[in-house]
């Protein structure tokens, strides 16, 4: 499969299977797991990995128009795989001249061998955010330390989208030695993962994101970069993956939204209404422009990753898509009225999973604090209320 003539329509033929099954899931909080059974078969999991390795090879612009058809079909299933995505598409992008710019040893490269089982079915979650530190990778409790053969990895983590399903996760731990060194790590499912069932949210039910305890041994190659340290090298190279992925999937759920409405609406005969084509004009305008905007960061990000105007756009999508879609999805369920507010209507799941987008990091209001201060003439790494990451 190539980007171009085969993944986002197989995305979108993929779509109403996922929408079909979305209602059973978000009631149950249970696992899509006929949804990724579906990923696998279509050949998806491959998306970001080079062809040379036998994937697709598709750019951060293809994996943004695959991602935004999927959570058209379910936006839980688009999230988790979207996480699959940026383990991949960060893998994927340590290209030779890339790891000798960072002073990377060569056989550092052998960890893109496991890209090669993602373009073979396998696929990985990330486990990444901890309670009290969230996403900020300088701040986790996660530990590692050097064993004979490998690494002991010790902690727990929350908001582990997959938890329990996926064939391995990135998990990012602070050295034991020195707490200033962040690592990564693919650990492979298995002996020593727990996984604590903590997910009962409000929206994105169906994404499994557990707790995750680890007390593992992992052998030497599953540190990523060969090198210790590389987490906060990554993060400021590679925002995208951490931030602006995730703002493709709620251009899509907002899509979806809209998708919705205009059923329920030709279904209950409002369609005649003037104030209801008026909103629907309005979310329609709104997601074209998040639309745009989530595509101009997906192009600059393809053409010059990590640049300083490049990351401006990575924030702008972040907030954008994020605020679009909660406020799109609330204009939709007014739209449609009160029997679109019953437990099992597509506009109420909606709904509730548009919420969730401005809450990923970075939020919708530390994204619009770092574009303030870049704005003002600051720069968000020094002037902000904390640090990125």
């Amino acid at each position: 499969m190539t980007e171009r003539s085969g993944a986002p329509a197989a995305a979108r033929r993929l779509a109403p299977r996922l929408a079909a099954r979305a209602a059973t899931h978000d009631r149950d909080g249970s696992f899509p797991v006929d949804d990724f059974a579906d990923l696998r078969e279509a050949g998806l999991f491959g998306l970001m990995v080079p062809a040379e390795l036998g994937g697709a090879g598709a750019t951060f612009a293809g994996y943004a128009a695959v991602a935004t058809e999927l959570a058209r079909g379910n936006g839980a299933t688009a999230l988790v795989f979207n996480m699959h995505a940026s383990v991949t598409g960060a893998l994927g992008a340590v290209t030779e001249e890339l790891a000798e710019a960072l002073g990377v040893p060569a056989e550092a490269l052998a960890a893109r061998r496991l890209l090669r089982a993602a373009a073979d079915g396998a696929w990985y979650a990330v486990a990444m955010s901890e309670r009290g530190a969230g996403a900020r990778l300088s701040q986790l409790a996660t530990v590692y330390e050097p064993v004979d053969g490998g690494w002991r990895i010790k902690g727990s983590k929350t908001f582990c989208s997959g938890a329990g399903h996926a064939d391995g996760y990135l998990v990012a731990a602070r050295s034991a030695a020195d707490p200033s060194v962040v690592s990564q790590f693919l650990v492979p499912a298995g002996e020593g993962l727990t996984v604590e069932p903590t997910w009962d949210a409000l929206g994105m039910r169906a994404t499994a994101s557990h707790d995750l305890h680890l007390d593992v041994t992992v052998g030497t190659d599953r540190l990523l970069g060969g090198v210790e340290g590389l987490a906060l090298v990554v993060a400021q190279l590679m925002p995208h993956w951490l931030v602006a992925s995730y703002a493709a999937v709620y251009v899509g759920v907002a899509r979806a939204s809209i998708d919705a409405a205009a059923e329920h609406l030709n279904t209950r005969n409002l369609a005649g209404l003037p104030a209801v084509r008026a909103r629907l004009g309005r979310a329609d305008a709104a997601v074209a422009a998040a639309e745009l905007v989530v595509a101009e960061a997906a192009r600059r990000v393809d053409d010059a990753p990590g640049d300083e105007e490049t990351n401006r756009w990575v924030w702008r999508a972040k907030l954008l898509a994020g605020t679009t879609a909660a406020e799109v999805a609330a204009s939709m369920l007014e739209a449609a009225g009160t029997s679109a507010t019953r437990r099992g209507h597509p506009l109420e799941r909606l709904y509730r999973d548009a919420r969730c987008g401005s809450l990923h990091p970075a939020t919708s209001d530390v994204c619009a604090d770092w574009l303030g201060i870049a704005a003002l003439g600051g720069d968000p790494d020094r002037d902000g209320s904390s640090p990125r990451w």
